[in-house]
């Protein structure tokens, strides 16, 4: 009689927990099918069994977890208002092991393999904390993770920035404005990272408005001395084909321009043939200043020599190609700068914020520039980024972040410019012995080198419907969770799925909403909400004044048409020749207080972490003297 009693006051809670659990029918080593029931009198939520959700399968002291990407009916039909059997398929990603202390960690190996019968159910919100904070430093966090709100998506900042990082999304999925968040939580964690911004768009100015300087196409002063070979070449040539012979003649006279700088000997009688110069330890790569003058006038005495007579077409055109440049409006950045002054001092300074002055962003601005220079540009900042780094002894840190990466690194070998390539990939091969990262940013990863994107060690993958872009991150992705790529289609706007060295194991997450004047190209979407608000307010001068702007700024011109008619081309008269605008004034200014505040040795006050306590002179030779 006590047992009949016994029996129905113990029976039901055990019976109802049993008809919500699962149990593994099939099992291998990376994935497991689960048999349940589901239907009106299973104690169980609607979405308890659904696509994307962390189940835990019990196994002694320990349990398996398993992430669902596939679920069926077992009998292939649905029947209203019954029970119903159904196959759940999970891929084994882990194992949460409970010690005798009652303490959790998770680890990504699996030591005992689920047994037929092991019961499946939900993952307890205790499991699923510990599966995404499990022994990672200086972690913060992001957002939260989708299955589960109340529990942070933290990551590494440390791992994540010194092992590089990409964030791949479809145009409009929040793709900048991830960027904008993970880099206000770099600069937060890392005080003595500087950034440098490579952004196509013009948009990222305005996310940084308390940490950040902007450099644009009007305020933009870039020597043409600092350029390589290949990289003035690129210039010279507007994106052209190059004509070997005429690269062959700037390899020959632009060291002799800088020995002519130098010593401040322009009208020393040098011999300008190559079997009577005297090689010296300038290069034509040497970041050394030269005048363009003294260049085009090189070229005018090799060409006046009996012995060139061969030459003197090819050294007619390239002389005109100069002209051409130095006289286009479009190329004034590289030439604005005073030609008499070796200003490498005031350039780095200023584009790698040293000192920071509490604006350790640097946000360049490619828009507006000349699309042939474009690839010159980058390659140029690239380049003297890591040379910067190498060059301070790891002291001067940065992370470079490209934006639309896929201009500048290609999947084809043959498409884009060598020189950024190359310089890119070293930043990604090399750069973290030295302390300069890289950050990949793209909206087409099966149009990104391969091999660039696989140096970055975490990738935040938001929504790509291309099946291209998802293979290259299936590919990308290690060991279990593969399944998860299967979301990447239908995932939300500002969702992830984040995975690699910074997080423990691949999670989806949501990122966390950033204020409305912290978002990208926040300036426009200002304007916007103000026309919508009523203010009617157009100034059709201001907008056509601004169009011709753009337009002669991205124009690529008819010079080059000229290049066929060696002798059809006159030097420019003065009139015609480059004149330093208004506009950079502000800009020379500005490198002034640098160049003092650099001399003074001791970095600004507000400053007190003391990071740049280098001498800049003394980086600024270093540099030169490796690239001799």
């Amino acid at each position: 009689m006590m047992n009949a009693e016994a029996l129905p006051a113990e029976q039901p809670r055990p019976f109802v927990r049993n008809r919500t659990d699962g149990h593994v029918i099939e099992c291998n080593g990376e994935k497991a099918v689960i048999y349940a029931l589901t239907g009106p009198s299973i104690a169980a939520s609607d979405d308890y069994w659904t696509v994307g959700q962390l189940i835990s399968i019990q196994v002694g002291n320990s349990r398996v977890v398993g992430l669902v990407y596939e679920v069926n009916a077992h009998e292939a039909q649905w029947v209203v208002e019954a029970d119903q059997s159904i196959r759940i398929h999970v891929e084994l990603i882990g194992q949460v092991n409970e010690h005798d202390d009652g303490s959790l960690t998770f680890s990504s190996g699996i030591a005992n393999y689920p047994h037929m019968g092991a019961v499946a159910h939900r993952i307890r919100a205790t499991d699923l904390a510990t599966i995404y904070t499990a022994s990672l430093k200086n972690t913060v966090s992001v957002g939260h993770l989708s299955q589960n709100a109340s529990i942070p998506a933290l990551i590494s900042i440390d791992s994540l920035v010194s092992r590089h990082f990409a964030v791949l999304g479809s145009t409009g999925v929040g793709k900048s404005s991830a960027v904008s968040l993970l880099l206000r939580k770099i600069i937060a964690q890392r005080p003595d990272l500087r950034v440098l911004i490579l952004d196509p768009h013009n948009e990222f100015a305005s996310a940084f408005p308390d940490h950040a300087i902007s450099i644009d196409y009007n305020t933009l002063e870039l020597p043409y001395w600092l350029f390589r070979l290949e990289e003035f070449a690129e210039a010279v040539f507007r994106g052209r084909p190059t004509v070997p012979a005429e690269v062959d003649a700037l390899r020959d006279l632009i060291p002799i321009a800088r020995e002519r700088f130098a010593s401040s000997e322009a009208t020393t009688a040098t011999s300008l043939l190559k079997k009577d110069r005297d090689y010296s330890s300038l290069t034509a790569d040497t970041p050394t200043p030269y005048r363009m003058a003294d260049l085009i006038k090189l070229i005018d005495e090799r060409i006046g020599q009996l012995e060139g007579k061969t030459d003197r077409p090819i050294m007619k055109a390239l002389r005109q190609r100069l002209q051409a440049l130095v006289a286009d409006p479009r190329y004034r950045f590289m030439f604005s700068a005073p030609t008499t002054m070796d200003t490498m001092r005031q350039t780095i300074g200023h584009i790698f914020r040293i000192p920071k002055n509490d604006r350790p962003i640097c946000v360049f601005q490619l828009a507006g520039l000349p699309s042939e220079v474009v690839n010159s540009v980058a390659s140029v900042l690239c380049r003297m980024a890591f040379d910067l780094v190498v060059s301070s002894d790891g002291r001067a840190q940065t992370l470079v972040v490209c934006e639309e990466a896929h201009r500048y690194i290609p999947a084809d070998a043959n498409a884009g410019f060598w020189p950024t390539r190359q310089a890119i990939a070293r930043i990604a091969k090399e750069g973290r012995k030295y302390g300069v990262y890289l950050a990949v940013i793209t909206q087409r990863p099966g149009e990104l080198d391969a091999t660039i994107l696989s140096q970055c060690s975490t990738v935040f993958a938001m929504r790509l419907g291309n099946e291209r872009d998802q293979e290259i991150i299936r590919g990308a992705i290690t060991g279990a969770s593969q399944s998860t790529i299967g979301f990447l289609s239908s995932i939300a706007n500002r969702e992830a799925i984040a995975f690699g060295e910074a997080v423990p194991t691949p999670m989806r997450m949501m990122f966390e909403t950033i204020a409305p004047d912290q978002l990208p190209a926040a300036h426009m979407t200002k304007s916007q909400q103000s026309m919508r608000l009523g203010d009617s307010y157009l100034s059709l001068d201001t907008i056509l004044m601004r169009m011709r702007q753009l337009n002669a700024a991205e124009s690529t011109g008819n010079q080059d048409d000229a290049f066929d008619m060696v002798d059809s081309i006159n030097p420019p008269v003065a009139s015609q020749r480059h004149t330093v605008p208004l506009a950079q004034e502000p800009v020379r200014t500005q490198w002034r207080n640098i160049d003092a505040a650099i001399r003074k040795e001791e970095p600004p006050k507000s400053q007190p972490e003391n990071t740049d306590r280098f001498r800049a002179s003394d980086l600024i030779r270093t540099f030169r003297n490796d690239k001799t």
